[in-house]
């Protein structure tokens, strides 16, 4: 599954599932364009790391999803985009009579509308290449409901909505674009909770998993950035070619319940 000449664009790659998918690209021999919206030493140095550890060119792209133009800007300025992976996110919990107007907003803006805007900035440059992948990481929310998460569930379907109208304009192209649907991903923020979790609940590790945070995810067990990563890259590579507007889960069986 060598992507070796090919260019990836990965949005909100600066840590978590992004950068476990630029990673994995990076692994497979594509050059890989980082973003977030922070521009700091550390994050042009991760650049350079990933440049390092894999023998391509990686660079970072500091672009504020939230706004439209800078989300095109950041196709545009690297130049080249054969891989495009909308992957920038946040979250917001509260009743929807509850909810914050600003958060609903940027929600909404970071996770559905900079995929609007990315993908419209990169298809043209795709279709001159012959060639193109579009992976939007959408979630185990993109297929069922929570309560008190309106706006990611919201953003997370129309995603997956989105996803099947760009392969549909692309279906006689040499371009697919397909979502990868996760469950619980074990990132550093998840990591970060569980202390929290034990704390609250008064129990062990094992437990807290079990019975708390893993509770709709049968396997028991949290996906790795690696395998989300892997997942994309098999969506890159020629084996999927006639594989669009579909969504993958890598969910441990959340969704076949």
């Amino acid at each position: 599954m060598s992507l070796a000449g090919k260019t990836a664009i990965v949005t909100g790659s600066n840590s978590g599932i992004g950068l476990g998918v630029a990673e994995e690209l990076a692994r497979a021999g594509a050059d890989v364009v980082l973003n977030s919206y922070t521009d700091t030493d550390d994050d042009h140095a991760l650049a350079e790391r990933i440049a390092k550890d894999h023998g391509v060119t990686a660079r970072y792209i500091q672009a504020d999803l939230s706004k439209g133009d800078q989300a095109r800007a950041l196709v545009e300025k690297a130049g080249r985009c054969d891989i495009l992976v909308n992957n920038a996110g946040i979250q917001h919990v509260a009743s929807i009579e509850e909810f914050p107007t600003e958060k609903w907003d940027a929600i909404i803006a970071i996770m559905l509308t900079s995929a609007f805007h990315t993908t419209a900035a990169a298809l043209p440059m795709m279709r001159d290449a012959g060639w193109g992948r579009i992976v939007n990481i959408a979630s185990a929310h993109g297929l069922r409901a929570s309560p008190y998460k309106g706006a990611y569930v919201a953003a997370k379907h129309g995603v997956v909505g989105f996803t099947k109208v760009t392969a549909l304009e692309t279906a006689k192209e040499p371009i697919t674009a397909n979502a990868v649907c996760p469950g619980y991903v074990l990132t550093p923020l998840v990591e970060s909770q569980i202390p929290d979790t034990m704390k609250k609940y008064d129990m062990d590790r094992e437990t807290a998993l079990n019975e708390v945070i893993l509770t709709r995810q049968p396997s028991r067990e949290f996906a790795t950035t690696e395998q989300l990563g892997g997942t994309v890259v098999f969506l890159c590579s020629d084996a999927a070619a006639q594989i669009t507007g579909t969504t993958i889960s890598v969910d441990g069986g959340w969704t076949a319940m």
